[in-house]
């Protein structure tokens, strides 16, 4: 059950683009279906952990990324579920603040109430027709 939750979790994500090239996630390796973990933590509810890879190590769009995985998710789980975003150990100089940042409810809210990063992630995360 865990892995085909895994599996329509990365079906999800797979087609958010790059903020930066005309790219999915998928396309540039940034997600993989391994990067997904789901584990059941009560009934009918999960922990979705995504892990994924920066292009470069110094990525500055590493955290819209982040927040971009974290927008859609909520929007499109047809299933209840805590998420947790980090940047795959070791691929990006500053992960650990990244990962703060992805993860905090606050941050987000905050992030997605100004316009222009908003209107950013609008355009990552709608489905190409």
């Amino acid at each position: 059950m865990e892995h085909d939750r895994a599996i329509e979790v990365y079906d999800i994500i797979r087609t958010i683009r790059d903020p930066e090239k005309p790219n999915t996630l998928e396309e540039l390796e940034v997600v993989t279906e391994n990067c997904v973990e789901v584990q059941e933590i009560g009934e009918d509810e999960y922990l979705v952990i995504i892990r994924f890879t920066p292009t470069v190590p110094h990525c500055s769009l590493a955290t819209l990324i982040g927040l971009c995985l974290r927008i859609k998710l909520q929007r499109c789980l047809p299933f209840r579920h805590k998420l947790e975003i980090y940047i795959s150990e070791g691929t990006h100089s500053t992960e650990e603040d990244i990962n703060k940042q992805i993860n905090d409810k606050e941050r987000v809210a905050a992030a997605m109430e100004n316009p222009n990063l908003r209107e950013i992630v609008e355009q990552c995360v709608t489905e190409p027709d």
